[in-house]
């Protein structure tokens, strides 16, 4: 009997081939670029059995990132409320998840950020397309300052969650986290909806004289 060839089958080891594959392709191309018609070709299966799988790209990407958590299950208690006070939820809410049983996970994907250059794309990655995108298309902002918002919003938590859980520099390290929310609160809501007027805007926005 002749052997048949093509994409094999569904098997014990595809789920963890479809992963490799995907981390391969995202950590490559970017969220946005990546397609699960890709990462199945990478992977050597049809598209139907990531879907069958994972279910919807953006399942796949946490499942590839080993994500402790699923941003788009907590971000409504962010916008829940109006955009005024978005910042210091937003902030309430990310350290609430690093003090829970959810942080240990999330500490050692940002150790591992800061000193692996695949890891540190994953994470660009997740923190842009499944948080800080997902909270700024909430709000009326300018859509060309919507990437230099997004990367101060990410500069000051970032920040924090290295001063806080891996520095510990005190007294941040051991401030109540409503406290500590209401002091970078006010920050984080200006880089979401403040006044950034002398933001420069990307070459290709940039108005021409005619």
């Amino acid at each position: 009997m002749a052997r048949r060839t093509g994409r094999r089958p569904g098997n014990p080891d595809t789920r963890e081939g479809i992963l490799t594959a995907a981390r391969r392709v995202f950590a490559d191309r970017g969220f946005d670029q990546a397609s699960v018609r890709a990462i199945a070709a990478a992977a050597e299966v049809d598209p139907a059995l990531v879907h069958h799988y994972f279910g919807t790209k953006d399942k796949l990407f946490l499942a590839a990132m080993n994500a402790p958590i699923d941003p788009g299950e907590l971000l409504p208690q962010a916008f829940a409320g109006g955009p005024d006070e978005i910042g210091e939820r937003l902030v309430r809410l990310v350290l609430g998840v690093w003090d829970s049983p959810a942080g240990t996970a999330a500490l050692a994907l940002l150790r591992s950020a800061l000193s692996n250059d695949w890891t540190a794309r994953m994470l660009r990655e997740f923190v842009t397309s499944q948080i800080l995108r997902r909270v700024i298309g909430q709000l009326d902002v300018d859509p060309a300052q919507i990437p230099m918002r997004t990367a101060l919003v990410a500069s000051q938590l970032a920040g924090l969650l290295v001063m806080r859980y891996i520095l510990r520099l005190e007294p941040l390290a051991g401030a109540d986290p409503a406290v500590a929310a209401a002091m970078v609160g006010p920050t984080v809501q200006r880089y979401l909806t403040g006044d950034l007027a002398a933001v420069p805007l990307p070459a290709g926005d940039k108005p021409t004289d005619r």
